[in-house]
């Protein structure tokens, strides 16, 4: 009794006689002004959001302020790394510069950028990437490569080592962390950022179209060997060689083997030996 009563299917007051009241009727005595009350707190609930919304430009503006404001930023996540390149990549407006050292690029990094530097490059933006000879021997850098390559991306390889780093428009520079692989530092203060392109400059120049024809591939390995017989030379371990040339230490070991036999050196020792003190030095060195 006490249900039907609250739902409004019975009406009269204590003493009265009770009436059954039409379903229709209960709605409207009943839902109709819980309606009323959402639809009054449902357009209170837009006003107060367009109104705390017109704020948004505002803010915005003074977020965008605050960055152009802080000249360095230091990012210690890989995933801050990676918002920060997207986000630039995005608002990119006449050049990307990149150097990528390591050799091989990872086939998930390589499937992250290859939409990204795709888009920069349908809006016209220019791009030049280096790499070390060594990226021109792995499978998937070599096709990510010839991809951006045909979309008009320009690239390049050198034989020796060099840091990380991007700049975009000649404004915002990202270069490596040092003792963090992972990290980055984003350099908005203009000399520094042309400093970053004066560097990038000079490297683009000493480093070498990089071309797929097979004649150009065994110059650029005779490149690396010659890379190779330099730092031996110069008595760096093998896998400090690796590192520098961007390849695996087993690679690198083969090499080094392959110079030691046709040498006819017993040991590394005597390797370097017979390098250094052959006519032409190094120049000289079997390839």
């Amino acid at each position: 009794m006490r249900e039907l009563l609250d739902m409004g299917l019975l009406h009269g007051g204590p003493g009265d006689e009770l009436r059954a009241v039409a379903p229709e009727e209960a709605v409207a005595r009943v839902v109709g002004p819980l309606d009323r009350e959402i639809r009054t707190r449902r357009t209170l609930a837009e006003e107060r959001r367009a109104s705390i919304m017109a704020f948004l430009p505002v803010f915005q503006s003074s977020q965008y302020s605050r960055e152009k404001e802080s000249k360095f930023e230091v990012l210690e996540e890989l995933s801050q790394v990676r918002a920060v390149i997207a986000d630039l990549a995005a608002r990119a407006r006449t050049e990307i510069l990149t150097a990528q050292p390591g050799g091989a690029r990872d086939e998930d990094t390589l499937k992250e950028a290859a939409p990204r530097d795709r888009d920069a490059l349908d809006r016209g933006v220019r791009m030049r990437v280096l790499y070390q000879h060594t990226a021109r021997f792995n499978p998937n850098t070599a096709s990510y490569i010839d991809h951006i390559s045909e979309l008009g991306a320009q690239v390049r390889t050198m034989d020796d080592h060099f840091s990380r780093l991007l700049v975009f428009d000649a404004e915002t520079a990202i270069i490596s962390l040092p003792g963090n692989p992972r990290g980055a530092v984003v350099v908005r203060e203009p000399h520094m950022v042309a400093f970053v392109v004066e560097t990038y400059e000079r490297l683009w120049l000493s480093a070498e179209p990089c071309a797929v024809a097979s004649g150009a591939r065994a110059e650029v390995a005779g490149d690396v060997r010659q890379a190779i017989v330099r730092l031996l030379v110069e008595g760096l371990t093998d896998a400090s060689i690796a590192t520098r040339l961007g390849m695996s230490v087993r690679t690198c070991r083969r090499h080094i083997a392959d110079v030691m036999e046709e040498l006819g050196a017993q040991s590394r020792f005597q390797a370097g030996y017979l390098l250094a003190s052959a006519p032409g030095g190094t120049d000289n060195a079997p390839a």
